[in-house]
């Protein structure tokens, strides 16, 4: 279970990127977040994983609080960043190993799990490489990868589509669906809410640091009668830049 607790964030500079933000995933959702540019996205997820530490409230990820029990927290959940430019001077196996390292995984139980996520992902073959060499998008599959290794029971996902190619996108949506429906809680920020839609159970949508509403697909249809989801993102944000 991933859970928001009044989470609120104020910069040194004084702005507001978020006001009081709640909200719940619980096992077996998958659930989409989706807001503007600027609307308090990442900064919500930066402190739901315990990369920001919040003006007031905090996060619960499987009933661990990020800031009273971080590494137990952190133990419990994958997270994929929106920047997949990390130590890219390793090849993409020693950053994998690295990575298995840090959670303690058996070196058979790591091995197998590269090897499975690698052939799925279509990367067996450059593991060897060093991720300097890799496009964005195989650095960005790299980053899936190294998240799923340890094989937590939270997902926390930051705009995890972006740069992979379509299967790699098909695969890691069907991933994410697989494990909802093994008893477990993802969360994901995304911009194209044609995959929020064919993927979510609910959809929470943020606008200027607020939950401006959540619920599921039809809940959302039901109250704006006739109109697709991204007529919805806009008319609720007043966001005339549609969304990818």
């Amino acid at each position: 279970m991933i859970e928001a607790r009044s989470l609120t964030m104020i910069y040194g500079n004084g702005h507001q990127a978020t006001d009081d933000v709640s909200f719940t995933v619980k096992a077996g959702e998958i659930v989409g977040f989706a807001g503007p540019n600027g609307a308090g996205k990442t900064t919500v997820i930066k402190m739901l994983t315990g990369i920001l530490k919040p003006t007031s409230g905090t996060a619960v990820i499987n009933g661990f609080d990020i800031n009273k029990d971080p590494i137990k927290a952190k133990k419990s959940f994958a997270y994929i960043a929106d920047n997949p430019d990390i130590l890219i001077q390793l090849s993409g196996l020693e950053y994998l190993n690295f990575i298995a390292d840090m959670y303690e995984i058996p070196e058979d139980v790591r091995k197998e799990k590269i090897e499975s996520l690698a052939e799925r992902f279509g990367m067996k073959d450059v593991l060897t490489t060093q991720m300097r060499e890799y496009s964005h998008g195989m650095r960005q599959k790299l980053m899936v990868i190294s998240a799923l290794i340890h094989n937590p029971p939270a997902w926390i996902l930051d705009e995890p589509m972006t740069g992979l190619d379509p299967t790699a996108a098909f695969e890691l949506k069907q991933m994410m669906r697989e494990h909802a429906n093994a008893g477990n809680a993802v969360l994901f920020s995304t911009h194209v809410l044609e995959v929020a839609e064919q993927l979510c159970d609910r959809i929470l949508i943020i606008n200027k640091g607020k939950i401006i509403t959540e619920g599921t697909l039809e809940f959302l249809r039901l109250n704006n009668p006739g109109m697709t989801l991204e007529e919805i993102f806009v008319k609720l944000t007043g966001n005339r830049e549609k969304p990818l």
